[in-house]
């Protein structure tokens, strides 16, 4: 496991993860997201019983799956997901634990599971996220 306080910059999020618990390059990573009350998704999803867009939820996955398959650059991006399964919802105020193991990887492509946990229970499961490379621009 990566010490935290020396983690290359690559180990934070452009979006922001609140913390990164555990970061093995190539491995495995363990992150938390706060969602906040405020989100602006809220306002419309749904007024009533506000829940956090699974997209977002799979967004926030493949970012960390991203950076688990870094390899000098953030040059990788979701190109298919297998059997995603969203068990309980998201809200205001939860935290959102961020789980990614490699399962596989080539040159070009990589295989991650991903699982995400409030408190302690699962919310979203991920059997297969697949990577690949993003082509030179």
């Amino acid at each position: 496991m990566t010490d935290l306080t020396t983690a290359p910059p690559t180990a934070v999020s452009d979006r922001g993860f609140d913390r990164m618990l555990e970061f093995e390059p190539g491995r495995h990573a363990v992150a938390v997201r706060n969602i906040p009350g405020t989100h602006p998704w809220f306002a419309t999803h749904f007024p009533r019983r506000p829940v956090l867009p699974g997209v977002l939820l799979l967004e926030d996955l493949a970012e960390l799956a991203a950076l688990v398959c870094a390899d000098g650059s953030r040059d990788w991006r979701l190109s298919g997901v297998r059997t995603l399964r969203f068990r309980h919802f998201v809200g205001p105020g939860d935290q959102v634990e961020l789980r990614i193991r490699l399962t596989g990887r080539t040159a070009d492509s990589a295989e991650v599971r991903a699982e995400a946990r409030v408190e302690g229970r699962t919310v979203a499961t991920a059997r297969r996220l697949t990577l690949t490379r993003r082509e030179a621009s």
